[in-house]
């Protein structure tokens, strides 16, 4: 399971070094693709083909196929190198406004790769712990 927050730099080839602790989980060869709220996705192979199935399994419906269209025309395969590096594909740095610093959040089964600037702004809706914890009864979560 992912958690926990990383920051790295983006050298000048667009690679960015994975964070030691989430390397293992992540694998050699893992998935990117374009995520929600402005970031990126990055699956490790089970949880990417779990993930795939669930958009397979979608009716043929015109939001069935955007769903699918948007997460699969967008993947990318990526590869660590043995420094722990990975060359994040230009269009999607481009989609997440990724330049020189990243931002690696563990979110479970995936990792959420943000811009810096981007995720100061969703990192303020974070530490806004008591209107989250209102809520929490709505999904039958309680501390």
């Amino acid at each position: 399971m992912f958690m926990g927050t990383y920051e790295h730099g983006l050298d000048a080839k667009g690679r960015v070094i994975i964070p030691a602790k989430l390397r293992e989980e992540l694998g050699e060869s893992f998935v990117v693709t374009l995520g929600l709220d402005g970031c990126l996705f990055a699956y490790p192979q089970s949880e990417w083909e779990i993930f795939a199935d669930k958009l397979k399994s979608l009716p043929g419906t015109k939001e069935g196929r955007k769903l699918q269209r948007a997460f699969l025309a967008n993947a990318e395969t990526c590869d660590m190198d043995k420094q722990g590096r990975v060359l994040i594909p230009a269009k999607l740095r481009d989609k997440a406004g990724l330049s020189k610093e990243v931002v690696f959040v563990g979110v479970l089964s995936k990792l959420e790769i943000w811009s810096k600037e981007k995720w100061a702004g969703i990192d303020d809706d974070v530490d806004d712990i008591e209107d989250l914890m209102e809520n929490m009864a709505q999904y039958d979560l309680t501390l």
